[in-house]
């Protein structure tokens, strides 16, 4: 079977009926389509190893918000998208103790910088708790660390925000990153929330130490943003709906390392790093739009 390269949970279980040709029931998955804010969502619930196993990814949650209809910037489109990514992270993440965002990824290259952008719209509160408690008693300590790429670094993401776990000693993590979709319609216009942690670098194929539970010591949730698709998954894609068969040989011999993203990614990872970043915002600090553009002023 030809191997797609996908981040999301939501095509993961679509190449899984695909292969199966619908013959067959996807034991250990749930799948559960909703609405918010006039935003689909869908929420992937893998429930044990057999889901585990047949998807390829950790037992956990996993929402995908589709916001196609972000661009078409109709009346209220940013605080609707905000609110629902802000509801679901609320839900998802634990109700109180304090909070660690990090943001992955290399910041000169935009299809990469989604962790780094969140943070410039993050409000960061523990330094202000630790310094004026009485005025800043309504807010959650949040703290935020940009672990840069170890080509940069010449540090795994896992073995900083490990040591910064330990001096720090948030009670959760968020992560932040950019990932890979299979369909050029999903790129930068979906967002996938998780609470199962996040692998740096696997969407491009340059997989890192896991950011989660066992080698963080904490629950790690993830925030991501499919920003590239892999060119052979792609070309399969296109082979197939026009018919042909693809040669997965073939294909990755003449393509090897090649992403493909759309012509104004920067100003899209910019706008919707800006909606994570507010979301993340309005489901840690309980805070209106209005109070946190006046906070980040």
């Amino acid at each position: 079977m030809f191997t797609k390269r996908t981040d999301l949970a939501l095509e993961a279980r679509e190449l899984w009926q695909e292969s199966a040709e619908k013959t067959t029931k996807l034991a250990g998955v749930r799948a559960i389509k909703t609405k918010r804010e006039d935003y689909p969502v869908t929420e992937v619930q893998i429930l044990d190893s057999r889901g585990a196993e047949a998807l390829g990814k950790p037992v956990g949650r996993y929402l995908t918000i589709d916001y196609t209809t972000f661009w078409q910037r109709k009346t209220d489109y940013f605080p609707r998208a905000v609110r629902v990514l802000g509801a679901e992270l609320k839900a998802l993440l634990p109700r109180e103790g304090s909070a660690l965002v990090v943001g992955l990824g290399n910041r000169a290259m935009t299809p990469d910088a989604v962790g780094p952008e969140t943070l410039a719209s993050l409000l960061v509160t523990r330094h202000l708790l630790s310094a004026m408690p009485r005025q800043f008693a309504g807010l959650r300590p949040v703290s935020a660390f940009e672990t840069g790429v170890l080509g940069t670094t010449g540090v795994e993401a896992a073995e900083a925000v490990r040591g910064l776990c330990r001096e720090v000693q948030p009670d959760f993590v968020v992560a932040v990153d950019a990932l890979a979709s299979r369909r050029m319609g999903r790129v930068c216009a979906t967002v996938q929330l998780s609470d199962s942690g996040i692998v740096p670098g696997s969407g491009v194929g340059s997989q890192r130490t896991a950011l989660n539970r066992r080698t963080l010591g904490v629950p790690v949730f993830s925030v991501g943003i499919p920003t590239v698709v892999d060119a052979v998954t792609l070309c399969a894609d296109l082979l197939e709906e026009a018919g042909a068969e693809a040669d997965e040989k073939k294909l990755r011999a003449r393509n090897r390392a090649t992403f493909v993203t759309t012509r104004d990614v920067d100003a899209q990872v910019r706008e919707l790093s800006k909606v994570v970043g507010y979301g993340l915002n309005w489901a840690l600090q309980d805070l209106e739009i209005e109070e946190i553009n006046a906070l980040l002023a």
